[in-house]
C-alpha cells in the first residue's frame, strides 16, 4: 500500500507543480469570462445596420415600418434599382401590392446577400403592418389590442415538488442549467484526463521507465497509483474553481451600492413581495433576490456530492480503460483505433444527457443513468429536478452500487491486462486478445 501511495504522490506533485498546472488552474475561469464577453462585444460591435430604400406599392408601409438595431427602413421618392446603392442604401426593398388571400414573395435587393437574420427579420415587420392594417380596416386598434394582450401577462407559474408532506419551490430552468453544466464538466473530465492516463502510461512504456518501476512495484500498483494520482490532480483543479468563483462571487458584492444591498435585504425579509414600495426597489436589486432566490431552491450539497462521487466514479471506470490501452500500444496513431470503444460511450452518454435534462424522467434517461458506462454524466443531468422527486431513492441508490460495481470491474480488468502489455514491445495488439490476456488463469 505504501508503493501505491508514493505513486500516487508523485503522479500528483509532479503536475499539481508544472505550470500548466497553475496556469490553467486560474486562467481558464477568467479566460471563460474573457471569452464570453469578449464574443458578445464583438458581436455587438461587428453589426453592420442594414439601411433599406423601400418602395411601397401599397401606401400605408411608410409609417408603420419601424427599424431596429439591425435594419432601418426609408422611404425616399427618387430611388430605383439603379440607383439606391449610390444614395448610400444598403438594400433596395420592394413591396408589390399585397393580395392578403396568398402568400406573396418581396425582393431585397443588395449588392451582398444580407443574412438570414436580417432576412426574418424584414418579414416579420411586413408582417406585422400589414396585421395592423388588418385590424384596422376591421375597426380593431393595434393599441388597444397590444394594452389587453400586456394586460393578459398575469400569470407567474411556480413549480412545487411533493415530498413526505411538504412542498418544495423548484426551479426547471436552474435544474437544466445545472444539469447541463455539471453533465459537460463530467464529459470533459472522462476524455480529457482519461486521454492524460493514457499518455502517461504509454510514455512510460516507450521511454522503458515502466521495465525500471516494475522490478520494485507490481504493474497493478503501478497502474492504480498514475490513475488515482491524476485523478486527484482534476479533484484539485474543481476545487480550486470551486473555490475562486465563491471568492469572486463575495468579491463582487462589495462592489454593489449600499442602497441596492438594503433594497435587497428587504425584499428578502419580505418574501420578495414589496406592498406599496414597488417604485423604490431598483430593477438591480429585483435581479439579484430573484438570482439569489433561485439558486436556493437547488439541494446544493447533494448536488456537490453527487458530483464529486460521478466525478471520482466515472473517471476510475474509465481511466482504468485507457490505461489499459495504453500500455499495449507505443504511439498515439495506433491507440486511436483501440480507444475509440472506449470514447464512443462517452459521446453517447452526452448526447443522451442533453435530451435527460428536457426530459428527465423519460425512460432512456432513467436507465442510462443507471448504467455504469452512461451514469456519471445522465445522472448529473437529472440529479438537479430533484431528489426524491424526480429521481427516487432507488434509482440513486442503484445508479451508486452500479457505477461502484463497474469501475471495480474495469480496474480489475485493467489490471490484467496492464500485467501483460507494459512489458510487451514491438507488437500490435487488438481487443480480441487484451480480452484473452484478461480472462485467462494466472
Amino acid at each position: 500500500m505504501s508503493k501505491i501511495s508514493l505513486i500516487i504522490q508523485r503522479e500528483y506533485l509532479s503536475r499539481v507543480r508544472s505550470r500548466s498546472f497553475i496556469l490553467t488552474t486560474f486562467l481558464t475561469p477568467l479566460l471563460f469570462v474573457c471569452l464570453i464577453f469578449g464574443a458578445a462585444y464583438l458581436s455587438y460591435k461587428g453589426k453592420e445596420q442594414l439601411k433599406v430604400a423601400v418602395v411601397d406599392d401599397n401606401g400605408f408601409f411608410k409609417d408603420r415600418l419601424k427599424g431596429d438595431d439591425d435594419v432601418q427602413f426609408y422611404f425616399p421618392a427618387d430611388v430605383d434599382t439603379l440607383n439606391y446603392l449610390s444614395k448610400g442604401y444598403s438594400a433596395l426593398l420592394t413591396i408589390t401590392k399585397i393580395d392578403t388571400a396568398k402568400k406573396q414573395t418581396f425582393y431585397v435587393r443588395s449588392q451582398k446577400a444580407i443574412g438570414i437574420g436580417a432576412s426574418g427579420n424584414i418579414e416579420n415587420k411586413i408582417d406585422a403592418v400589414v396585421e395592423d392594417n388588418m385590424l384596422q380596416q376591421s375597426g380593431i386598434m393595434r393599441s388597444k389590442l397590444d394594452s389587453i394582450h400586456e394586460s393578459s401577462h398575469i400569470a407567474n407559474v411556480v413549480s412545487l415538488e411533493e415530498s413526505e408532506g411538504k412542498a418544495k419551490e423548484s426551479n426547471q430552468t436552474l435544474a437544466s442549467v445545472v444539469g447541463y453544466v455539471c453533465g459537460t464538466l463530467i464529459y470533459i473530465v472522462l476524455l480529457i484526463y482519461g486521454m492524460m492516463v493514457l499518455r502517461g502510461v504509454m510514455e512510460e512504456k516507450t521511454n522503458r521507465i515502466a521495465e525500471v518501476v516494475v522490478s520494485s512495484v507490481k504493474p497493478f500498483e503501478l497502474m492504480m497509483g498514475k490513475i488515482v494520482g491524476i485523478g486527484a490532480v482534476g479533484l484539485t483543479q474543481f476545487i480550486m474553481w470551486i473555490v475562486l468563483i465563491i471568492a469572486l462571487s463575495t468579491g463582487a458584492q462589495a462592489f454593489i451600492p449600499h442602497d441596492t444591498m438594503q433594497q435587497v435585504q428587504a425584499l428578502q425579509q419580505s418574501g420578495g413581495i414589496m406592498q406599496g414600495n414597488t417604485q423604490q426597489i431598483s430593477a438591480n436589486a429585483q435581479f439579484i433576490f430573484n438570482t439569489q432566490h433561485t439558486l436556493s431552491t437547488a439541494n446544493w450539497p447533494l448536488i456537490i456530492g453527487c458530483f464529486i462521487f460521478y466525478f471520482l466514479g466515472g473517471y476510475l471506470f474509465y481511466a482504468s480503460l485507457f490505461a489499459a490501452v495504453g500500455c499495449v500500444t507505443e504511439d498515439v496513431q495506433s491507440s486511436q483505433s483501440l480507444t475509440l470503444p472506449i470514447t464512443m460511450p462517452v459521446i453517447f452518454s452526452f448526447i443522451i444527457g442533453t435530451n435527460a435534462v428536457q426530459v428527465p424522467d423519460s425512460q432512456l434517461a432513467i436507465w442510462a443513468s443507471i448504467i455504469p458506462f452512461s451514469s456519471p454524466i445522465v445522472m448529473m443531468c437529472r440529479i438537479a429536478y430533484g431528489v426524491p422527486g424526480t429521481v427516487p431513492y432507488w434509482q440513486l441508490i442503484s445508479s451508486v452500487l452500479a457505477l461502484i460495481a463497474g469501475f471495480l470491474f474495469t480496474t480489475w480488468l485493467a489490471g490484467k491486462i496492464y500485467r501483460t502489455g507494459i512489458l510487451m514491445y514491438g507488437k500490435k495488439t487488438s481487443w480480441k486478445e487484451m480480452w484473452k490476456w484478461a480472462f485467462r488463469k494466472s
